[in-house]
């Protein structure tokens, strides 16, 4: 099968879960004997335009205009434009949420190549929420409805997408990750160094993961846990306002920025930490959640539906989102954790990535 991956941003050119997600999934179908190509944009001028990696093709082309995180590439229509069924049996677009995926619906309406959408969470982590719902009852509706096939997480993403008036078929796969890398058992990473609780952020600085929050919490968790420390792995464009947030708090002895980990180092960093705290306005269900579930952290997230349907197990929600309910979760779970003196139990053994490549495969083969 000849597979065009269509996608904003991939890993290891960015860094987020999503980004990730393209990678793995394009390496893993090409070892299956798929041919890969992922068509995607480059705000790194030095990267290569074309690239044969891990078994698949990266093409990079120009951003265009930037809109709220928002690539508009010319670039990606002009390519887009002349491809064909005689290039392609299917293109793989991700997430809804960017214009490389409305330029991928525009294809499948005036082409013949068949088209699948994954649906990496419904709401966008840059653009306002009120914006971003018109979106999604206009233009996000009809990307959607132009794909042979959606891909949803959970059951309850799927209800969502439907209620919004798509009518394309919908499968949910679940997201999934390395079962066998992700363990509580291992080595240590190095790049912590605490002798009290490792609370953890990991994710992008952007305004839809609400890292100031996790910054807030943390100054309260001080005063319960004063050896206590936190690490933010991600980057992004609020860093230097969280550093400014960090300093105004006075807490910056017990506050490190691991800037962008490296994916090998990560599985170790999540065995040297406690807890781990995500106070998202949205989310699919995150890569990050079940890596540290698997690894055996303490889950503090905000509650969205669609996420604690899928894990009934091992994760704290908080519902009315405020820093004084964050820090008091956090707290309550580290007491947990020093009675309980073992990790959590948890279900991330249900998400495994080999499922999540290989029923998707399945449905890209349905369609072509």
């Amino acid at each position: 099968m000849r597979i065009l991956r269509v996608a904003p941003w991939i890993y290891p050119d960015t860094k987020g879960g999503g980004d990730y997600h393209v990678h793995a999934m394009s390496r893993d179908q090409a070892a299956m004997g798929h041919d890969v190509t992922v068509l995607t944009t480059r705000e790194d001028e030095s990267l290569p335009r074309i690239e044969e990696t891990n078994g698949y093709t990266i093409l990079r082309v120009s951003t265009g205009v930037t809109l709220l995180g928002n690539d508009v590439s010319p670039a990606v229509a002009r390519y887009l434009w002349h491809a064909d069924s005689e290039d392609f049996d299917v293109i793989h677009a991700h997430s809804h949420c960017y214009f490389v995926t409305n330029l991928a619906a525009l294809k499948r309406r005036l082409g013949d190549i068949p088209l699948a959408i994954t649906n990496h969470g419904l709401y966008s982590q840059n653009a306002p929420e009120r914006l971003f719902s018109l979106y999604l009852k206009t233009l996000g509706r009809w990307t959607f409805n132009q794909a042979d096939v959606v891909f949803c997480y959970t059951d309850v993403d799927k209800q969502r997408v439907r209620e919004l008036g798509v009518n394309s078929r919908i499968e949910v796969v679940s997201n999934g990750i390395d079962t066998e890398r992700f363990t509580p058992e291992g080595p240590e990473s190095e790049l912590i160094d605490a002798e009290g609780p490792v609370v953890l952020f990991v994710g992008r600085f952007a305004e839809g993961k609400r890292p100031w929050l996790a910054v807030e919490a943390f100054a309260a968790v001080l005063e319960e846990y004063p050896d206590a420390e936190l690490y933010l792995c991600g980057d992004g464009a609020l860093r230097e306002d969280l550093e400014a947030q960090v300093a105004e708090l006075g807490i910056g002895e017990a506050v490190t920025f691991l800037g962008h980990v490296p994916y090998d180092e990560m599985p170790k960093v999540y065995r040297s930490g406690d807890v781990l705290v995500l106070p998202s306005r949205a989310e699919g269900v995150p890569r990050t959640v079940l890596e540290a579930m698997a690894s055996g952290l303490e889950i503090v997230m905000s509650d969205l539906e669609q996420v604690s349907s899928a894990l009934s197990t091992g994760i704290e929600t908080i519902s009315s989102i405020t820093a004084d309910n964050f820090s008091r979760t956090i707290v309550s779970q580290l007491q947990n954790r020093q009675r309980r003196g073992s990790s959590p139990v948890s279900n991330s053994s249900d998400f495994d990535w080999k499922e999540t490549v290989e029923r998707t495969t399945k449905e890209l083969e349905r369609i072509q």
